[in-house]
């Protein structure tokens, strides 16, 4: 089934924004550290997961999917040369039964060995996608065969075969049940039934004992944090494998299931700034748990669960076109995902070692109440070989390259502009021609965009200009002339012209959010916070703030180095300093480093 948007080629896009910025730290700082890759690598060797029914096997997959997205955002051929020794040292690590793992076959098919082969398949085949080398990709295919065939001739129903279900006794077998998605991207790349078939055996066992959650999301009587199970990551990857499933089948139904558990999703469990799971890594409510302190040593919003529902929402918009779902894209990202990067490289706590370690890139839990950043490493585990690494720390260079990637996609009539970096965008018309987008202005600051097109010869295609949900009163123009904005996709179809110039002027505005006796700041889709670093009162005083005509007073002031916005807002109780989320407790290892999303209210 074809994608109704698609990303544009390789390198297409180059934006000189925080975008950039941040996929290019973590491709310097993470992806091309060639003795992280070799560590990843070596576990398939010396398969110590058994012992302690660990995931060490899934930071390759992870890491490797993010990596190849960032190479689709900004190909770097040194990054390339890495990723494509890496996946050759992987393939090396095969046994004579055909097998990818990180445990012994004597104790396979528990904990997450499942899960760890998920992964071996995911980073392959996003690997497959952008190599340059048809030997290689056969040899890919050929080992990834073997390496599932092994997994159809031992799971299943039949005599000797175990149940999916049974493979793991975490989250009823929801965890191994996720590998359903990359069983269907197999099956894409081969054509073979076999695949297809072994996928429809997993899709029916409905993800986890205790209750089918494709039957529960299409009924919808209950939300996801009602399911039997309610670990949110692994249920999200798992529902995209239905998704992939409507894809290579066109059966309806999938599709909608998968629509109406995003929806659920949305309305319960989605917080503030993007990401889910106040209580761990759990859904729980959080849309309404969000407001209070986590309840265990504040281990909440994991950047995993950041990073799979950008993942799950992206899927659906490039298939479907709904422009609802960059709303929701883009509120996760701008918040909760770039919340959780490193760039001060701070060091972080290890509930394991009971004490401070080196940090990784990306941290593992968001904060929305008054606590510091930097308080675990999620996913956590030690190599024999020294060092340590987490499951944080390698999904999330899939967010930092899926954001720049969707921002301008391309589809059968034209382009959908579903946000504004500034930077260059060169493609290809329907028809052929070289077109190039040069983008300019204040997005995220002020909400103003001018597009200025750049032709060899007049060309028609058609522009969707996405008008965001928070825009108050926008206003657009084609060469100087208004026309109508709505909110959504604007469809702008028309002969361009060089030079032709679109202006946008979207108006965003600061606005208080209450819940529970809480209140919240966002302006866009920015969300706001204090922070004790930026700020000498205590910041988790109640306050009330000062209005006049309906409106907050406040006044938009230059944002400090690595900020997007700033702040200062009157209130009864004297002036309050609001910066974005995303660079509140940066410097979590500095005294007095607590931030805050959800304010008291003076009573």
């Amino acid at each position: 089934m074809d994608y109704k948007y698609q990303y544009l080629p390789a390198g297409a896009a180059k934006y000189q924004s925080i975008v950039d910025a941040h996929a290019q730290f973590i491709i310097n700082k993470q992806l091309k550290d060639r003795a992280l890759w070799k560590k990843f690598v070596e576990v398939f060797v010396e398969r110590p997961d058994h012992n302690d029914l660990g995931w060490r096997g899934e930071y390759f997959g992870k890491m490797m999917r993010g990596a190849c997205l960032s190479y689709r955002y900004a190909p770097d051929e040194e990054l390339y040369g890495i990723l494509f020794d890496t996946v050759k040292g992987l393939l090396d690590t095969q046994d004579e039964q055909g097998r990818i793992t990180t445990y012994v076959v004597e104790k396979e098919f528990c904990g997450w060995d499942m899960w760890t082969r998920k992964y071996v398949l995911v980073g392959c085949l996003y690997f497959y996608d952008i190599c340059t080398d048809e030997g290689v990709k056969a040899h890919i295919l050929a080992c990834l065969e073997r390496h599932v065939d092994y997994l159809i001739a031992h799971i299943g129903v039949g005599e000797g075969k175990i149940s999916i279900l049974d493979t793991s006794a975490w989250w009823g077998g929801l965890n191994s049940s996720s590998i359903l998605e990359p069983i269907v991207e197999l099956y894409k790349h081969t054509g073979k039934q076999k695949f297809l078939d072994f996928a429809k055996y997993i899709l029916d066992q409905g993800g986890c004992h205790g209750g089918n959650l494709l039957e529960l999301a299409e009924a919808g009587e209950v939300y996801p944090y009602q399911y039997p199970q309610v670990k949110a990551y692994e249920m999200m990857s798992y529902f995209e494998g239905a998704l992939a499933w409507y894809e290579v089948t066109g059966q309806e139904r999938y599709l909608h299931i998968v629509e109406k558990f995003v929806q659920a999703v949305r309305e319960s469990d989605i917080t503030i700034i993007g990401c889910a799971g106040c209580t761990h890594e759990l859904f729980d409510h959080s849309a309404v748990a969000q407001t209070e302190p986590a309840p265990d040593r504040g281990i909440m919003q994991e950047t995993c669960v950041t990073v799979t529902w950008m993942r799950l929402l992206e899927r659906l918009l490039r298939l479907t076109g709904n422009v609802a779902l960059v709303q929701d894209i883009e509120r996760s990202a701008y918040n909760a995902l770039y919340g959780s990067l490193n760039p001060f490289n701070q060091t972080q706590y290890s509930f394991e070692d009971k004490g401070y370690v080196a940090g990784v890139p990306f941290d593992s839990y968001s904060p929305l109440t008054y606590q510091p950043r930097g308080i675990g490493i999620g996913g956590y585990k030690k190599f024999s070989t020294g060092g340590y690494y987490g499951c944080c720390a390698c999904i999330g260079a899939a967010g930092t390259a899926l954001f720049p990637l969707i921002q301008v996609l391309s589809y059968d009539k034209g382009f959908a502009f579903n946000g504004y970096q500034n930077g260059t965008v060169c493609a290809t018309t329907p028809s052929g021609a070289p077109v190039s987008f040069e983008i300019s202005g204040a997005y995220v600051q002020e909400g103003k965009v001018q597009i200025r097109i750049g032709l060899d010869a007049p060309a028609r295609f058609a522009i969707n200009l996405r008008v965001p949900e928070w825009s108050h009163a926008p206003a657009l123009t084609v060469n100087g002339e208004g026309l109508e904005a709505v909110k959504g996709y604007n469809q702008l179809g028309k002969l361009w012209q060089d030079g032709d110039v679109i202006t946008l002027s979207l108006h965003p505005e600061v606005e208080r959010c209450t819940l529970n006796g809480k209140q919240a700041f966002v302006y866009g889709n920015i969300v706001l916070a204090r922070d004790e670093q930026k700020e000498p009162a205590h910041i988790n005083l109640p306050f009330t703030p000062v209005t006049a005509d309906g409106r907050l007073v406040l006044d938009q002031i230059d944002p400090a180095a690595g900020e997007m916005v700033r702040f200062v807002m009157q209130t009864n109780q004297g002036q309050v300093l609001l910066t974005d989320y995303a660079w509140c407790g940066k410097l979590w290892n500095k005294e007095h480093s607590a931030i805050a999303v959800w304010l008291p209210m003076e009573v």
